[in-house]
């Protein structure tokens, strides 16, 4: 339960003063601090900056506490835009005491600093915080931002707004099982009595697994990045931010799946799956596997990634919210878009288009069926 308090631990200017990564001292610095950082998020650091390069410029905010040491960060990504100009973004930040008006300030003051820079639009934020937090609520608007929280649906945000996440934090494989409803404990055994085995993967793996998903996104309607931006990920992440795990049945791939370990939290990223098999059950198998891996890291959160918010059995994403569901996982749901508008009437404009671009891509995806 949140009040309706702002906490603010130090006024501003006393010794604290915000600053921007631009070294490679400064790097190791940062990627330290968000690594340790209880907040931590794999979309806010400069391995994942790095596969959206070049369409995307990473810029990385400090907060400084007294002694110069790091209190707070934001990673922003800068993009420009046909016809209307920069953007900034920022995925899955801030990472700090996200109730410290004194820190949230710092880093406003460094994107605002940013945005003239780059003589940016926006600052969009889509951070790691839940919707019924008040206490944040209160310390953006006070700051000067505007909540956009009226997604319900994939299409209607960069980042899902709802996710399935099943808490570890110190907890054995026995006691994560115990949670799992009885048919997905019965479908993981299954897969193994049926000659389902898994593997992990090297970056040549990336091609049965690019397959399998040109596969899995006709069937289900969604578009397919190229196999290039999968082998980027690898050469970015992998292989200690980032695993491939496939599933084979009498030695033919049939299932995948691309875990991200970051911090004190795995993501359930990508997966895959073949039309052929699926009856047994690897999909389960595979899930199983990677909460294994998150339990072993020591991890506190494995993210099971984004659902819809619609929860109605005649929707067409309902299967994929009762598969997470019944990992024993809690429906999260977050804040939204948090943005500040920089130039108003152009940003307007801009959201107008964008929202325009996104029915007619889906529509043209209808079409196509």
């Amino acid at each position: 339960m949140h009040k309706n308090v702002k906490k603010e631990t130090s006024p501003i200017g006393q010794g604290e003063k915000m600053r921007f990564v631009d070294s490679e001292e400064a790097k190791k610095e940062y990627k330290k601090f968000l690594e340790g950082h209880e907040r931590c998020n794999f979309q806010q650091s400069l391995e994942w900056a790095e596969v959206k390069k070049p369409n995307w410029k990473p810029e990385v905010i400090l907060a400084e506490g007294d002694n110069g040491e790091i209190i707070g960060s934001l990673c922003v990504w800068i993009r420009k835009m046909p016809i209307f100009g920069n953007i900034m973004y920022s995925s899955r930040g801030p990472v700090c005491d996200i109730h410290d008006i004194a820190v949230m300030k710092q880093l406003t003051d460094g994107a605002k600093e940013l945005a003239k820079k780059y003589n940016a639009i926006v600052l969009r934020m889509e951070p790691d915080i839940v919707s019924d937090d008040q206490d944040f609520r209160n310390v953006v608007t006070n700051l000067g931002y505007r909540i956009k929280d009226d997604a319900k649906d994939f299409k209607d945000e960069i980042q899902p707004r709802y996710v399935f996440r099943l808490d570890i934090k110190g907890k054995t494989e026995d006691e994560i099982m115990a949670g799992f409803k009885q048919k997905w404990r019965y479908n993981i055994r299954l897969a193994g009595r049926k000659g389902v085995t898994i593997k992990e993967g090297t970056k040549e793996d990336l091609k049965d697994f690019h397959k399998i998903m040109i596969e899995t996104g006709a069937r289900d309607g969604f578009i397919i990045r190229p196999l290039e931006y999968f082998e980027k990920m690898y050469d970015c992440l992998g292989p200690d931010h980032m695993k491939i795990l496939m599933a084979y049945y009498e030695d033919k791939p049939i299932s995948g799946v691309i875990p991200i370990f970051y911090g004190n939290k795995t993501w359930y990223l990508y997966g895959a799956s073949s039309n052929s098999h699926r009856n047994l059950m690897p999909n389960y198998l595979l899930q199983w596997e990677m909460i294994k891996m998150a339990i072993k890291r020591k991890d506190d959160v494995y993210d099971f990634r984004g659902v819809s918010g619609v929860v109605d059995e005649n929707h067409p994403q309902y299967g994929l919210y009762r598969f997470k569901q019944g990992f024993g996982a809690t429906f999260t749901e977050f804040i939204g878009e948090v943005y500040m508008p920089f130039k108003p009437i152009t940003y307007k404009l801009y959201r107008f288009s964008e929202k325009a671009f996104r029915t007619m891509r889906q529509f043209k995806m209808k079409l196509k069926k």
